[in-house]
């Protein structure tokens, strides 16, 4: 019974700050990845061979999902995070996008050779 009771008056703490906007930007970008990349998988799946698929299948599902979880951990617990830390998110943030962005768009200009 005291579980019960502690899980219904469990508290979720949520604050506005820096880090729980990216978490909320990695939660976007994770899922918009995701769709990206399953969509580029189903045009280019009969050109590619069997290892190039299996490692396109896993950075379409395990990138996403890392950043799924590492955007939710941002967003609810991102308040805890010295500044310092915040910016160290931010970097590793850009540094992600960065490559995301560069391999979407490597992608795009080889299919269209």
């Amino acid at each position: 019974m005291s579980i019960l009771n502690a899980l219904l008056f469990m508290q979720v703490n949520f604050g506005l700050n820096t880090a729980s906007l990216m978490g909320i930007l990695y939660i976007i970008f994770g899922i918009s990845y995701m769709i990206f990349m399953v969509f580029l998988l189903f045009r280019r799946a009969s050109r590619l061979n069997s290892i190039a698929l299996v490692i396109y299948l896993l950075q379409a599902l395990l990138i996403p999902s890392v950043m799924l979880l590492c955007g939710f951990i941002l967003v609810f617990q991102g308040w805890r995070l010295d500044p310092i830390l915040q910016f160290a998110q931010f970097l590793l943030t850009i540094l992600i996008i960065y490559f995301s962005v560069k391999d979407i768009l490597i992608n795009e200009v080889y299919r269209n050779r």
